[in-house]
């Protein structure tokens, strides 16, 4: 594949390839009844209708339940996550990235789930919240705040935090209408690129990698800045046109598909030089299967917004690669960092967030392709996380975030997630509805 190529070929839709998804040279009429003879579609061993009761069950009943009881500040707004797994809290600190991750959920919630104004009453108060600290110039929010929103600390020294500030008030927009929000969440993206590409940027980034001896690496390039870029700007563009924020995303693809992408490994470099070269050190060997897998998802989606099947087919097929490399063989669910490729060198926790975007990808590949892979792996993985994840078999609500290798439970812990684990959720249940009011059968948005 020429790699400088790869996006233009994918914005030409005259050149898309022309895979047929779901087609047969058949007459119609036995077209027709071979669907109507055919079983309904099972997934993990359940129906479409029992896979959904069982989403609706961990978010309505479990998730939501404790967020309501223990997490949810409803004195000063936002979102106070450090707890233990029985609810006690262990600070009342709270971090700008849950509070845009949560404002996030709870609008994502009310705009697609339940449009219930105690949902929507959440994400604004903690909107008010973060934005009594609003930052000046190109300075970063403080990562750690107080229950009463006061900074603790200096200014965050990379990106994240805001970038999810933008892509909670992104949603929020969505629910409220307020122009004022819309305008807001991309100026902050603006400013997270201008900082992201100053030739400084974040240069203890490897360590969190490689741990605390990693050599600095200043103004790399990170996939996982790419991918969340990509992904705010993807759902702003889902809202109205901006030539701007096109060009923004075409930058995101690239640098992803044709820049951390390496062919020799037929992998994802987490982490380039400031110009897009390859390093020739230790992080030349560093692939970040967490963030890999989660970037391809978010190309899928992204695919489907462009209507680009060749984007589409190339992502499908990385993310397939991806869960491969990462899959334990002997205890099952994928790791989340090679840290050197060519000595198999793995970290070998296992977190939650990770195998729930491998359900996230499947699920849209099963979907849009009805993928014999993306099925078996969906079953596979799902049966794994419910085996293995869900706290309820210990005596405690919500579901374990990191553990070993084989999720042993630890009876305390020091906080709760309130993002992937929802996001996954919420947009399965919503592909999960779309899959059974057509009863099952593949949705091919790209032909």
């Amino acid at each position: 594949m020429n790699r400088r190529r790869f996006l233009s070929s994918t914005l030409n839709m005259g050149a898309v390839i022309s895979v047929s998804i779901g087609r047969s040279s058949r007459p119609l009429a036995s077209k027709i009844a071979s669907l109507r003879s055919a079983p309904p579609l099972r997934l993990a061993g359940r129906t479409l209708e029992q896979l959904r009761e069982q989403y609706r069950h961990d978010l309505f009943d479990d998730f939501l339940p404790f967020m309501e009881k223990f997490v949810i500040d409803r004195e000063y707004g936002g979102f106070m996550c450090y707890l233990d797994r029985d609810g006690k809290r262990l600070s009342s600190d709270k971090n700008s990235w849950f509070e845009g991750r949560g404002i996030w959920v709870y609008s994502f919630l009310y705009n697609h789930l339940v449009r219930e104004e105690k949902y929507l009453e959440v994400a604004r108060k903690s909107v008010q919240f973060i934005l009594k600290t609003r930052p000046t110039g190109d300075r970063l929010w403080p990562q750690v705040l107080t229950r009463e929103g006061a900074p603790r600390g200096k200014p965050a020294t990379q990106i994240y935090g805001d970038l999810f500030i933008a892509e909670g008030l992104t949603e929020y927009f969505i629910a409220t209408q307020e122009q004022q929000y819309l305008n807001l969440a991309k100026q902050i993206l603006d400013k997270c690129v201008r900082i992201y590409d100053r030739i400084d940027y974040a240069p203890e980034i490897g360590k969190t990698y490689l741990g605390k001896h990693a050599n600095p690496f200043p103004g790399a390039r990170i996939l996982g800045v790419w991918m969340v870029l990509l992904r705010v700007v993807s759902q702003m563009l889902a809202i109205e046109p901006d030539p701007h924020l096109v060009s923004l995303a075409d930058r995101c693809i690239d640098a992803i598909m044709n820049f951390h992408y390496n062919p020799r490994f037929d992998l994802i470099n987490e982490l380039i030089n400031h110009d897009l070269s390859r390093p020739n050190n230790e992080y030349a060997q560093l692939v970040y299967t967490g963030h890999a897998i989660e970037t391809m998802w978010i190309l899928l989606y992204e695919a489907l917004r462009r209507q680009d099947k060749s984007l589409f087919s190339e992502a499908a097929r990385r993310f397939k690669r991806h869960v491969q490399v990462a899959w334990d063989d002997v205890y099952g669910g994928v790791f989340r960092n090679l840290k050197h490729v060519d000595q198999n060198v793995w970290s070998l926790d296992k977190a939650l967030w990770e195998q729930e975007e491998v359900l996230i990808g499947t699920l849209c590949m099963v979907e849009h392709t009805g993928s014999t892979w993306a099925k078996e792996m969906f079953g596979q993985m799902y049966n794994y996380i419910q085996e293995k994840f869900p706290l309820k078999q210990y005596g405690f609500p919500l579901w374990i975030l990191y553990a070993d290798r084989k999720v042993t439970f630890e009876r305390h812990y020091n906080r709760i997630g309130n993002y992937h684990h929802p996001r996954h959720l919420m947009l399965n249940l919503l592909s999960l509805n779309r899959m059974i009011k057509r009863n099952g059968k593949v949705l091919d948005r790209l032909k």
